[in-house]
């Protein structure tokens, strides 16, 4: 039996997602005839082409000129343009045709529409060149990068607002399956005549089916924007051949699934999988080969024949090792293929799209497991799960001799520090040359010397939850760190000449407008002393699996009620005693923090960026710099 595993549109554009290589590497390691496809990357790349634009520009000549917008009338004035640019943009951001990047930074080359204006924010007060002052220490290719992803999102505006208005090149229809609570949007956006998008991907599906010849289709869903057109993969899937089975699993299964019991959804689906992938699987293919029935699956949704009803079958067998689960392969996949974006200046942010990746995890699960915002009660965090560093530098190895690629991220919830050390010390031992990064917790086990072998390993950049800069809050988001220990550590990573990354937080259960200046006031003293280069704001979100989901009157709050569930469940509203207008002031932390990495405003009153009146910082402004100094 041939298995195909499928990414479906949209996820990542610089880099495969890895569920594909996972599956596809653990399935070989058991003997069986397993491939691959990356139908996300081939529907850009079909789109964003000649063909694709004289298609978009056919729609929009088809379209009742008032009902063009202002981006779509631009494109067709400008078509000729936007013919002769998008081959050799495509072969730049591949990194096939780098002397292209003179041309592009030129600034005459490329039709520029509606999301160049961003750069008016760079214009300097000489008036000299607009990218200067963003990327004037980082050259040539990285400015023509960002102006060849600019070019992109303007395609992809026009895309949007004459083809598919839910067009986007990471949350791709993502309303009609985040949280909601029936399959009604997905089921009736379904029914719905396919538009240029779907029929584009229809045909894709169906050419890969093919090629590979599957008798099983996997295909793997880790985020609310890749549910609509998974489910329109195996919708096109099941009208050509209904006998091909088909099975869906992947992150946003795992967290906003678990309740499923809307039998429409097994219209397009044969199985749905809960969890790590592997047992599951095993179970599947040992009754598609008549070796079980269907009541002994683990932890599979299904639709038993002649039935209106979804059942939940669990044997509940232990899960595969991760020591066990195989080395990732790459292969079957065009990494040649992959485009290189530059889209947001966040210098951690930018690691995310551009570049070619290999993805690894140094352990399944998370072996704190206990922060009040995460979901701690599911099998992708409660499961802690390792494997010798020799396995692991194994598994590296293999990875580059197979890709050619030396550049890893480490894709953990929290790599652990004792991981890494052995990891790292395996490295050196072997002479082996990569470069890493990765997303750790802050804690004082990442002593200066283990930041410098961790950088002798290979290790470029690190990412790592302060959330809100506040010890109270940290001690009730249990996040195990204190504000000054933070400090300490950020710094001994950067000292090493590591880029370091902070995930920061607002509107967590209870927080005050106090809370949320003191926590600015950290943040600019941690760039002020050089601990971290780099950060990005998140709202607090509260979902149904986490310790404030589960309880929220241990934090002071009560949660909206939900509606009954059939198909997705995982955010929840709630209410905030305190009644913080978290959203303004979220404003204020945003450009406070985007000002912040450029260098500009650390010498400022925090309350300046705020436009309502704050109160003053409780926190004395030497506090980092006095932990710094008394660090022993």
């Amino acid at each position: 039996m041939r298995i195909l595993s499928v990414i479906p549109p949209m996820t990542q554009l610089n880099t495969p997602y890895p569920s594909t290589a996972y599956l596809t590497g653990f399935l070989r390691s058991r003997g069986f005839d397993a491939v691959q496809e990356d139908l996300a990357l081939a529907l850009v790349l079909a789109l964003f082409s000649q063909d694709g634009l004289r298609a978009v520009r056919e729609h929009i000549r088809a379209m009742p000129e008032e009902k063009r917008s202002a981006n779509a009338n631009a494109f067709d004035d400008r078509f000729d343009r936007y013919l002769a640019t998008i081959d050799p943009v495509l072969a730049f951001l591949q990194g096939r045709d780098s002397t292209l990047a003179h041309r592009i930074c030129g600034r005459a080359f490329l039709p520029e529409g509606s999301r160049f204006a961003s750069l008016e924010v760079y214009v300097d007060d000489d008036g000299g060149d607009p990218l200067a002052w963003a990327f004037g220490a980082l050259g040539l290719q990285d400015r023509a990068r960002h102006l060849a992803t600019l070019y992109l999102n303007d395609l992809a505006d026009v895309l949007r607002d004459a083809v598919d208005p839910r067009f986007e090149f990471v949350r791709y229809a993502e309303s009609l399956a985040q949280s909601q609570p029936t399959f009604d949007p997905l089921a009736e956006a379904l029914a719905a005549p396919l538009n240029l998008v779907d029929r584009t991907l229809h045909d894709l599906t169906l050419d890969a089916v093919r090629r590979h010849q599957p008798r099983l289709v996997l295909v793997s869903v880790p985020f609310p924007g890749a549910v609509y057109a998974a489910f329109r993969i195996a919708q096109a899937i099941k009208a050509v051949d209904p006998t091909i089975v088909t099975a869906l699993g992947g992150g946003f299964v795992n967290t906003e699934l678990r309740e499923l019991s809307d039998p429409r959804v097994f219209d397009h689906f044969d199985f749905v999988t809960l969890d790590a992938g592997e047992r599951p699987l095993l179970a599947l293919l040992d009754h598609l080969a008549g070796k079980r029935s269907a009541q002994r699956l683990v932890r599979t949704f299904h639709r038993p024949a002649g039935q209106d009803a979804v059942k939940f079958s669990d044997m509940g067998e232990p899960d595969v090792a991760f020591a066990e689960v195989g080395t990732p392969t790459w292969d079957g996949l065009p990494l040649d293929r992959y485009l290189s974006l530059l889209d947001m200046l966040n210098p951690m942010h930018r690691l995310w799209s551009d570049g070619r990746w290999n993805k690894l995890t140094v352990a399944h699960g998370c072996y704190w497991k206990k922060c009040s915002f995460c979901d701690v009660s599911l099998d992708y965090i409660s499961r802690y799960d390792g494997a010798s560093a020799e396995t692991l530098v194994d598994r590296i190895e293999a990875i580059v001799a197979e890709t050619g690629q030396t550049g890893f991220h480490f894709v953990d919830e929290a790599a652990p520090p004792k991981a890494l050390k052995a990891l790292a010390a395996e490295i050196q031992k072997r002479g082996t040359s990569i470069s890493w990064w990765g997303n750790i917790r802050f804690e004082k086990t990442f002593s200066p010397e283990l930041c410098l072998q961790l950088a002798d390993s290979g290790c470029i950049a690190i990412s790592g939850g302060l959330e809100v800069a506040s010890d109270r809050l940290l001690n009730l988001m249990k996040k195990g760190v204190s504000v000054e220990q933070v400090a300490r550590v950020t710094r001994a990573f950067s000292d090493a000449g590591i880029l370091v990354h902070a995930y920061l937080m607002y509107g967590f259960p209870t927080q005050t407008v106090q809370d949320t200046v003191d926590a600015l006031e950290y943040v600019r003293q941690l760039f002020e002393n050089g601990c971290i280069q780099s950060g990005f704001f998140h709202r607090f979100a509260c979902t149904v699996h986490s310790p404030v989901g589960q309880d929220p009157a241990a934090y002071g709050v009560t949660l909206e009620p939900l509606p009954p569930v059939s198909f997705a469940k995982n955010d929840v509203g709630f209410h905030d005693p305190t009644g913080v207008d978290h959203d303004q002031l979220g404003f204020a932390l945003k450009k406070a923090l985007y000002n912040y990495m450029h260098g500009i405003g650390l010498e400022e009153d925090v309350r300046s960026w705020f436009t309502q009146h704050v109160p003053k910082t409780t926190v004395n402004r030497h506090r980092i710099a006095r932990a710094l100094a008394t660090r022993g």
